[in-house]
């Protein structure tokens, strides 16, 4: 009878081997293990069941009656655990009721949950998906903490244990009211740096990236308005004389129901890319392997 004592399942590997080549030296070598330690798990298998298990008969071992009785289980048993391991396991998506947490700005949130929460409700009604603020600051830690699942954010330097992949990239463009004097032709960049402009951002201060492309060409631009959000800015820019530079999708977004004409940054602007984020103890997590492939799919 097994004792109270919690049994290590690596014994069942030791007890597999000797029933396989009927030799402690044998089953040492299989598993790469030292004579004495394979002695020594033989010797706590049979302190677990009460019985020698296997007894010598002349150069090699036999199994006692109680041996023979569990040998085929075990060695079944060890076949399949090592086919789990071995094989993806399956997401039951159309049945679960996880819970995961993306960590965004809510400047993405508007443009990316609805895309995404379609593809993953379509697949998983009962899913549940959290959005949430995060700081890049603590977005390393909240992701290997647990606190967050995967994160979406621009480029930014980030630990080794974090995994990270382009999710999307956009080219920048000008917005201005539709009958803005600059939106009767080409916008050249003269005209364009003599207006005066909104920039959007979360941060209080620090420059932007298309101030960064003037700051490489020497000039500079006089902004009126930072904002927060893109709704406010191309609000605001739809109502007035102020020049907006923001992503395409987003132009995209708002023009559908404000009076805003599109033109392309008069200057040499890189694109925005989008970034996402997840831990690498994650990898192979069936689930969340599921979420990232509903993720990559979204387009704003």
């Amino acid at each position: 009878m097994l004792s109270g004592e919690r049994i290590d399942l690596n014994l069942f590997r030791v007890f597999d081997a000797i029933h396989r080549t009927g030799s402690v030296t044998q089953a040492a070598a299989q598993l790469h293990l030292t004579q004495p330690a394979i002695s020594n798990a033989l010797r706590r298998l049979r302190e677990q069941f009460d019985d020698p298990l296997f007894v010598r008969d002349g150069r090699r071992v036999v199994p006692t009656p109680r041996a023979k009785a569990m040998a085929a289980e075990v060695a079944d048993a060890l076949r399949a655990l090592q086919q789990t391991l071995k094989s993806p396991q399956s997401f039951p998506a159309d049945t679960s009721t996880r819970r995961f947490v993306l960590g965004m700005r809510d400047v993405l949130e508007s443009v990316l949950m609805p895309s995404l929460m379609r593809r993953v409700l379509q697949g998983a009604p009962h899913l549940q998906v959290q959005s949430t603020g995060i700081e890049r600051s603590r977005l390393e830690r909240e992701l290997l903490s647990g606190a967050v699942d995967l994160a979406i954010d621009v480029p930014f330097p980030i630990g080794e244990e974090i995994a990270q992949e382009r999710l999307l990239e956009d080219e920048l463009c000008v917005v201005m009211r539709s009958d803005h004097p600059l939106a009767g032709g080409p916008l050249r960049l003269k005209p364009w740096l003599s207006g005066r402009h909104i920039v959007v951002s979360t941060r209080r201060t620090g420059a932007v990236v298309e101030d960064l492309a003037l700051q490489r060409e020497g000039f500079r631009r006089d902004v009126a308005v930072r904002c927060q959000h893109y709704h406010a800015a191309c609000e605001l820019a739809a109502t007035s004389d102020l020049l907006l530079v923001l992503p395409k999708f987003f132009a995209a977004r708002f023009s559908g129901s404000l009076p805003l004409h599109q033109a392309p940054v008069p200057l040499a602007v890189p694109p925005l890319e989008i970034m996402l984020y997840w831990p690498r103890s994650a990898e192979n997590d069936p689930g969340h392997t599921w979420l990232r492939e509903r993720i990559r799919d979204v387009h704003p």
